[in-house]
């Protein structure tokens, strides 16, 4: 959920591996099997796209003694099969990013291991995909088609609602989308394709997107911050797209980092192209610091790092304690009828099907 922070300037300077919270504090961590103090650093490996305000995360090493290092893996697609190839043997302790739409892939490689997480209790049973607890539903959001109003008024055009009007000859050229190999915003928009359209009319849809000038690239980062006309990134790089897959909660992003910051966000979300998306982490198989990565897991679902998230990953959390900021709940959209599609239907379909859509979309 992905919902990953759609802002310019926050997003695109990647932080490669970083130690968040650097500041010792109270409280020792627990000692490992042999007797000896377990490593005083826990690694989390996430999509570009995570963040956390350095207080949140200080006071997590205050409350537990571990200090967070965060290492980003590229888009949730590509973190996760990096974290597949390396089983047994993970680049860190915690793996944050992994969400419907691969969940199964990242399960059924046994990357990561058991854990029911303290706190559980307050997260609705329905975010609750894996009853093993192999991992921890930590936000969720909708992927979204998003529009720049500028380009919309000067051109007297309606934006696009729903994705019959995206394959419209007024739509032609204007709208780029990630490849969902690679993207998790571009599968779940694929997914949200074929929950719409079906499991024999998906195809045809995505011929029409073709034959209407549909543009595909590699991320949402390229997409979003360098194709998308109306987002403060895409501006800087003469972006020419004004339609762009994202989220519903991206016009907020525009508003917080907008200098000087607009009474009205510059973007809007065409409500009838969206796809419902959770995120997880769980405990990498072969973690060498398990008892950093439990309390971190824990942590992410408690109330503090929940009502963080809005205004640092522009996503909705799922504790049902944690309360939205304002500036989240008066330009995002809530998205009431979003596409879905059971996971068990995500687990067999996505790979036929992404294995499709590359013959219809990119040959």
């Amino acid at each position: 959920m992905s919902i990953k922070k759609a802002a310019a300037v926050a997003i695109v300077a990647a932080l490669g591996v970083t130690g968040l919270a650097a500041c010792g504090g109270e409280g020792t961590p627990a000692a490992g099997r042999s007797g000896t103090p377990a490593p005083k650093t826990v690694t989390l490996v996430s999509h570009d796209s995570f963040n956390a305000s350095k207080e949140v995360l200080a006071d997590f090493t205050k409350r537990t003694g571990f200090t967070v290092k965060v290492l980003k893996s590229g888009d949730a697609g590509e973190a996760v099969n990096k974290e597949i190839l390396t089983k047994g043997s993970p680049q860190g302790d915690v793996f944050f990013g992994v969400d419907n739409t691969l969940l199964s892939r990242a399960l059924d490689n046994g990357i990561f291991v058991p854990y029911e997480a303290k706190g559980l209790d307050r997260v609705p049973a329905a975010y609750q995909l894996d009853k093993e607890h192999r991992v921890t539903p930590i936000d969720s959001g909708d992927i979204c088609v998003n529009y720049d109003k500028k380009y919309f008024a000067d051109k007297k055009l309606a934006p696009p609602v729903t994705f019959d009007d995206l394959a419209k000859p007024a739509y032609k050229d204007l709208l780029v989308v990630e490849n969902p190999e690679r993207s998790s915003p571009g599968l779940g928009f694929l997914l949200g394709t074929a929950a719409k359209y079906g499991d024999d009319g998906w195809q045809d849809y995505w011929k029409k997107l073709r034959a209407n000038g549909v543009k595909t690239v590699d991320s949402w980062e390229l997409a979003y911050n360098q194709e998308f006309s109306g987002s403060a990134g895409g501006k800087q790089a003469k972006g020419d797209r004004p339609l762009v897959v994202s989220y519903a909660s991206s016009p907020p992003v525009e508003v917080l980092y907008g200098e000087p910051q607009p009474k009205v966000a510059p973007t809007g979300v065409s409500t009838g192209t969206c796809f419902r998306q959770t995120e997880f982490a769980g405990l990498l198989n072969g973690a060498k610091n398990p008892e950093g990565g439990k309390a971190l897991i824990d942590f992410l679902i408690s109330k503090e790092f929940q009502e963080d998230m809005p205004l640092q990953m522009f996503v909705n959390p799922v504790a049902k304690d944690a309360a939205l900021p304002e500036l989240f709940t008066k330009h995002g959209v809530v998205i009431e009828k979003p596409e879905t599609m059971a996971p068990e239907k995500i687990a067999e379909k996505r790979d036929p099907w992404i294995q499709q859509w590359s013959s219809l979309v990119l040959k």
